[in-house]
């Protein structure tokens, strides 16, 4: 099992990243062990998704890696309306 998720920091910035463990990943983002949350701690995971493989999870990622801000907050959101629109 593969996640994709999203993460909030502190600076109101937010991280994707892909793992098959999210709560040791959210853990290494709190120890500083991840690069971007080792000077942006993350406040939440504001967003997840399950994929079967590692190939279709880093896919989404990427995807999602080039949305813009506000489209990032519809997925988070729910938001499909303004999702498909964005």
């Amino acid at each position: 099992m593969w996640f994709v998720y999203i993460l909030e920091c502190k600076n109101k910035s937010l991280y994707t990243g892909v793992t098959n463990n999210i709560e040791r990943r959210f853990k290494e983002h709190l120890n500083k062990k991840a690069h971007y949350t080792s000077y942006n701690a993350p406040v939440k995971l504001a967003y997840k998704e399950t994929y079967q493989t590692r190939s279709k999870a880093l896919k989404r990622e990427a995807q999602i890696k080039r949305w813009t801000r506000r489209k990032k907050i519809a997925l988070i959101n729910g938001d499909l309306f303004l999702l498909k629109r964005l």
